[in-house]
């Protein structure tokens, strides 16, 4: 293992000296379990994927609206090797846990398990590529709170996908050249692989049961040091990347409250997906719109759709209204307002409109708790320049901007006050600073 060409790496990804050498350290555990497993140390490759910060974009990205994203200097370090057969072993590092999978189109896994990610992945590859292919061995060392709302299931997926992408050589054939000629293609396949859907020519597949989009992997692929990336999505296009102040950097909080997409907590958050495509429907309909997604039903509709009332009459159902104003208000009117701010160096109006986005989340997207809303708003009480949740909701994690000098003050009463206003979730969450990194990469 060439510790120097994972520094240089890391480096051009945008992650500091302290983050390189921490994940260095990840990385050697992860290639020195590989070789106690009998794995040629000779043979193995490396891939870093970081987690995200949706900066903006609640519930956005599957109805074709808009995001701001970054990478953070967190993520999962992937020692893996080939095999000559389509085995597919991915241990867990840090728990010695061993997924034993195979890329084949059969392949199955227990429900509820993180090796339903690596799997969906392997059996979507067979199904879209077919033979000849091979599997691999593979450990990983992840430093990402687990469901947390920071994307560590999504991270996975395209660690999964990487590493069969590069032993099997699958941009060499002519249906990955075909479908995925970019990185935003590939982040865009890469949802569609976690929801089961086709990708042009590449078919559907079972997924592992959300109704998210792409925005995660998105972020994952396609984050630049030191930037916010705008991106639109169905089909995801790259609008603009601007800068972060050198000043600012991030805190992330997580709440202590699992994210997880499963059972009672999957149900809510695909009903947030459920009621967009429905009202989608609704608005095709009753307006005479043909549009193919959300987003092109809105902005054609016009002023009409960033007015409650009007919406409400026009769907003939509050439910319905509310969701696809929320959906209208943060993609139409504060992401590109909240750019133009970012661009301008205005961060008391960036700072405005980010307590408005989150204030529309709990009140009409309903997936906030009282511990996320509790951590954005004491953030901005101890002195962040902006503070919002982020992910599906439910639980999760809170980002809050801050300057450099006051950073790891901030991060410290942050944790203080929110173990006073809630022991009991205290010794589950977790805050950490990360500046705005680049996005995943063979290394």
């Amino acid at each position: 293992m060439s510790l120097t060409r994972i520094a240089d790496g890391l480096r051009d990804a945008g992650l500091s000296e302290r983050e390189i050498a921490r994940k260095t350290a990840l990385f050697e555990r992860a290639s020195a379990v590989l070789e106690a497993r009998g794995v040629d140390p000779s043979a193995c490759f490396h891939v870093w994927v970081p987690g995200r910060i949706e900066f903006l974009g609640k519930h956005t990205d599957y109805a074709g609206g808009r995001s701001l994203l970054c990478a953070i200097e967190r993520g999962f370090c992937v020692a893996a090797a080939p095999r000559a057969d389509r085995a597919f072993n991915v241990v867990d590092a840090a728990t010695g846990d061993v997924a034993r999978l195979a890329v084949d189109a059969l392949v199955t896994a227990p429900a509820g398990h993180w090796s339903n990610y690596p799997l969906t992945v392997a059996r979507r590859v067979a199904v879209n590529f077919g033979s000849p292919l091979v599997g691999a061995d593979v450990a990983f060392a992840s430093d990402l709170p687990q469901s947390a709302g920071i994307s560590s299931s999504s991270a996975l997926v395209v660690a999964a996908f990487l590493v069969l992408e590069r032993v099997n050589t699958l941009a060499s054939r002519s249906a990955y050249r075909r479908a995925l000629p970019t990185a935003a293609a590939l982040a865009e396949y890469l949802g569609a692989v976690e929801n089961g859907l086709a990708y042009g020519e590449l078919a559907g597949e079972r997924g592992v049961g959300t109704f998210g989009g792409s925005e995660d992997h998105t972020a994952i692929l396609c984050a630049q040091p030191n930037a916010l990336v705008q991106y639109s999505f169905c089909p995801v296009r790259r609008e603009r990347s601007v800068a972060l102040p050198p000043e600012c950097a991030f805190i992330v909080a997580s709440s202590g409250v699992t994210a997880e997409k499963s059972a009672a907590a999957l149900e809510r958050y695909n009903r947030l997906a459920t009621l967009a495509h429905a009202g989608a429907d609704r608005l095709r309909a009753a307006a005479g719109i043909a549009a193919a997604s959300l987003a092109d039903s809105v902005r054609a509709l016009g002023p009409t759709a960033h007015e409650r009332g009007a919406l409400d009459a026009l769907l003939g159902e509050a439910a319905l209204g509310e969701r696809l104003w929320q959906f209208a208000v943060e993609s139409e009117e504060i992401i590109p307002a909240a750019a133009d701010a970012l661009e301008a160096g205005d961060l008391e109006v960036l700072g405005r409109l980010v307590d408005r986005s989150m204030w529309n989340a709990a009140a009409h997207l309903h997936n906030q708790i009282d511990e996320t809303v509790f951590l954005a708003r004491r953030a901005r009480d101890l002195g962040a320049l902006a503070a919002s949740a982020f992910g599906a909701g439910f639980g999760g994690s809170v980002w809050a901007l801050a300057r450099r000098s006051d950073v790891d003050a901030l991060a410290r009463d942050l944790a203080a006050d929110y173990a006073r206003a809630f022991p009991s979730r205290a010794g589950q969450s977790e805050l950490f600073v990360t500046s705005a990194a680049g996005g995943a990469r063979l290394l």
